[in-house]
């Protein structure tokens, strides 16, 4: 079952995205902060990909960078924000439902993704 990490301060948006997709049988965990996701990799899940919900401050954190470069990302922005996540799969900007997402992740995941 792939694992999805959903990232980002939001709990709302968090546990929207996290309970749709359990609900299509993809595991996916809830997560704040790029240190929480480093703890779930130490602790042995390996994510297939990432949703990410950010701000400037967290877009350019060299934690989020470096696994955004590994595994495939979806970015939820602002269109005011500037995203320096060159390597996400695709980019959401707000305002965004929950259902956009998760059809997001599921392209990902079956490699439909453009």
């Amino acid at each position: 079952m792939p694992v999805v990490f959903v990232i980002g301060e939001d709990w709302k948006l968090r546990a929207g995205v996290r309970a749709e997709l359990r609900e299509r049988s993809i595991h996916a965990l809830g997560i704040e902060t790029a240190a929480d996701a480093a703890r779930a990799i130490a602790s042995g899940e390996s994510p297939a990909a990432i949703v990410l919900d950010v701000d400037a401050k967290a877009a350019s954190e060299p934690a989020i960078q470096s696994l955004a470069s590994r595994v495939p990302t979806i970015v939820i922005a602002s269109r005011t924000t500037t995203v320096a996540l060159g390597s996400a799969a695709k980019i959401l900007f707000r305002p965004v439902q929950i259902r956009e997402i998760v059809a997001a992740v599921i392209e990902l995941l079956t490699g439909r993704a453009a």
